[in-house]
């Protein structure tokens, strides 16, 4: 129905606030795995931009449900061309965290890293 879905932009404090109050949503992190492997934001999964197309239908069954994507920082367009892409495939309700990671790890708010998990696989 709505063809020109836009991409919200989202706050850090917004961002927190979701994350604290435990609002169900998906959290994207759209870097390359490595980069997400190091370190990511609490909860987040890895899509990277390059390959929405082939891993949202899995990862992100439910087009309604509401994502909020981020990348590193506001030189990176991968978050941008991620949640547009999000939003050209049907995704309703896509925010965009445009400062993402190194703004969230600047202000001394807690991250995650899968690399400790990968060390023996």
């Amino acid at each position: 129905m709505n063809q020109t879905t836009s991409v919200v932009k989202i706050s850090r404090d917004e961002l927190r606030n979701k994350i604290e109050r435990k609002e169900k949503f998906v959290l994207v992190e759209a870097l390359p795995e490595m980069y997400y492997r190091k370190v990511h934001l609490p909860g987040a999964i890895n899509l990277p931009h390059d390959q929405v197309a082939e891993l949202a239908p899995t990862l992100l069954p439910d087009k309604n449900t509401e994502v909020v994507v981020y990348c590193a920082n506001t030189l990176c367009q991968n978050s941008d061309i991620a949640a547009h892409r999000l939003a050209q495939l049907g995704y309703t309700k896509v925010c965009e965290y445009a400062e993402g990671k190194q703004d969230w790890m600047d202000a001394g708010l807690p991250v995650e890293s899968t690399l400790d998990e990968a060390v023996n696989s």
